[in-house]
């Protein structure tokens, strides 16, 4: 890989910015990870053994793409703006044959590429604030399950996917990740680390899928179904949450009532207060009825 740029510069980095004409875009929520030491801590928790196959969502300009390539990872980068792609195919990794773009935005490219090439052995980026937890569930949602996914998120969005029953973050965001994978914290980026430096916090979190999913497969589309709909507002009861959605469009307000019975969950129950054997359970009443 002939390409050396010095990724800890904002100077650097905004000189090439105006060479290229480029500026920073607040829609795609750009901010370049400037610390080397944050960026290899990021590459540890991949534990990669080359040569994988990794894709990275929103490389920007190659920082942590250039540690990917240097362990020898065949990587796939999802980019979507047209700037930043022709500094990473004209500039920086074009002429290495372990890099292949994918220009455009990644929630419409992605699946194209996994229907193609099977799901990655790695999946990795610094989502952008506003559509990191878009990205997370349309994989998740479309069984995209690689061993080990590891992202740079807004701490908000890293709580949301890390949460337990009972906390104010418990969602049905956290049990989409959950099923399927041990999600953990690992660390906080300071906002320093980062040029130009956001007005959020940041929080790198691990993914890594479970050996048996907490939900039986072949139960995996009615629990999606109905986590969606006792979630759908918060402050509704369980009860009145199914009717409104799906759930209760398929079975009517008796119906309800049944899979309430035969699941044991108290109707007056809010989603957020409910465990997992609570949601398995109304979950196998609303396929069984």
């Amino acid at each position: 890989m002939s390409w050396k740029f010095a990724y800890d510069s904002p100077k650097a980095i905004q000189s090439l910015l105006d060479k290229e004409g480029l500026a920073l875009s607040k829609k795609f929520g750009q901010n370049f990870l400037i610390s080397r030491h944050v960026r290899e801590n990021i590459v540890k928790e991949l534990t990669l053994d080359p040569p994988m196959k990794v894709w990275e969502v929103g490389p920007g300009i190659g920082s942590l793409t250039a540690h990917l390539l240097e362990a020898g990872c065949a990587v796939t980068a999802f980019e979507i703006d047209h700037g930043f792609c022709r500094i990473l195919s004209e500039q920086a990794f074009g002429d290495d044959e372990n890099f292949r773009l994918i220009e455009g935005d990644a929630l419409k490219t992605w699946e194209k590429v996994w229907k193609e090439d099977g799901t990655p052995e790695r999946i990795c980026g610094n989502l952008p604030y506003n559509v990191g937890s878009v990205v997370i569930a349309k994989l998740l949602e479309a069984g995209c399950l690689p061993p080990k996914m590891v992202y740079t998120l807004q701490t908000e969005v890293a709580l949301r996917l890390s949460a337990k029953p009972g906390e104010k973050a418990w969602s049905s965001f956290s049990l989409l990740a959950q099923m399927d994978y041990v999600v953990k914290s690992v660390f906080n980026i300071s906002g320093s680390s980062f040029f130009p430096e956001p007005n959020v916090s940041s929080t790198v979190i691990t993914m890594e899928k479970r050996d048996t999913p907490l939900v039986d497969p072949a139960l995996r589309t009615v629990f999606l179904m109905v986590v969606r709909d006792l979630f759908a507002q918060r402050r509704k009861t369980i009860k009145n949450n199914l009717l409104g959605g799906k759930t209760g469009s398929l079975v009517g307000k008796d119906g309800v009532a049944l899979i309430l019975e035969q699941s044991g969950v108290a109707a007056g129950l809010r989603a957020e207060q409910l465990g997992w054997a609570q949601f398995i359970s109304i979950s196998e009443a609303v396929a069984n009825s």
